[in-house]
């Protein structure tokens, strides 16, 4: 099912002044060479590749190989609900060939992509998310689709495939790298099946809801202490904490992107402890098997 994310903006800088700022810094860009993903200038004949998160960067960069220069909008640490890039990465789209943009609905996503696109009229936009079954999740579809492998393969060929549209001459590396990429995704879908199968591992407690895709594939469910991105109540805190007593529960899992008060809140109350793991990390293999592992040894023995 493919969604669009060209929704109501309104609230927003407005579009003529971020396109004219963009524009600028473009045209300086490329008087003075390429922009990296750190906004320093480089010259080389690579695909230049623009991505909203981490995860994506490592899909690319995997698949393109030396073909391709990615351009990351929401680097590492930041929050993609609320980020606003700055402008000199946003001076890259303008030499841009390819915009691999998640396309389920990240906030960031809603307030920027209208614009992005804009940016760059000539610029191929891949919506990563074509062919993956959402989620609904709080009057609206679950925008964390990369957090199961299985959504994931997905992903890396549509970007492929938009790899292969931009620059036809490559397309067997590309076919190539992508297929060996996949077979890592392979192996590590029948990681994950094993450990949490093995574990029992029926309930996760979450403080944000990143994880509704992995829950929906690999057979265990996903609790969130926040709702619609509001902190919880007392009454929900006080359910939450009468659920894990009941589930044997004692790991609350947080995500550095956002708050832990809540979760702390619950962990001492159950005795439990407060464990870190983020969707958002570029090493997306290495995270995903520390994420699994972490989850199936949560379970109370």
């Amino acid at each position: 099912m493919e969604m669009s994310i060209m929704q109501d903006i309104t609230g927003f800088k407005p579009l003529y002044l971020v396109l004219v700022a963009c524009l600028l810094l473009g045209l300086m860009s490329t008087m003075a060479g390429c922009t990296d993903t750190n906004g320093e200038v480089e010259d080389d004949d690579r695909i230049v590749v623009v991505v909203s998160i981490p995860p994506q960067q490592e899909f690319v960069e995997r698949v393109g190989g030396d073909h391709v220069r990615v351009i990351l909008l929401v680097p590492p640490g930041a929050d993609p609900h609320t980020y606003e890039p700055a402008p000199r990465v946003l001076a890259g789209v303008a030499e841009a060939d390819m915009y691999a943009m998640v396309g389920s609905g990240i906030e960031f996503e809603i307030a920027w992509g209208e614009k992005i696109a804009a940016m760059n009229p000539d610029m191929l936009v891949v919506n990563c998310s074509r062919g993956v079954e959402p989620i609904a999740a709080d009057r609206m579809t679950d925008p964390h689709i990369w957090t199961s492998p299985r959504n994931a393969k997905v992903m890396v060929e549509n970007i492929r495939d938009g790899l292969i549209e931009v620059d036809p001459e490559n397309a067997e590396d590309y076919h190539r790298n992508a297929a060996a990429y996949l077979d890592d995704l392979d192996a590590l879908d029948a990681e994950i099946s094993a450990a949490i199968a093995g574990s029992g591992v029926r309930l996760v407690l979450v403080d944000h809801p990143s994880w509704a895709y992995l829950a929906r594939d690999y057979g265990f469910e996903e609790v969130a202490i926040e709702s619609e991105g509001k902190e919880p109540s007392p009454k929900r805190i006080e359910y939450l904490i009468q659920l894990a007593e009941e589930e044997g529960i004692r790991v609350v899992f947080a995500s550095p992107e956002h708050s832990t008060r809540s979760a702390q809140v619950i962990a001492e109350a159950i005795g439990g402890s407060v464990v870190t793991v983020s969707p958002l990390k570029k090493d997306y293999l290495d995270n995903m098997q520390q994420v699994a592992a972490a989850f199936a040894g949560s379970v109370s023995r």
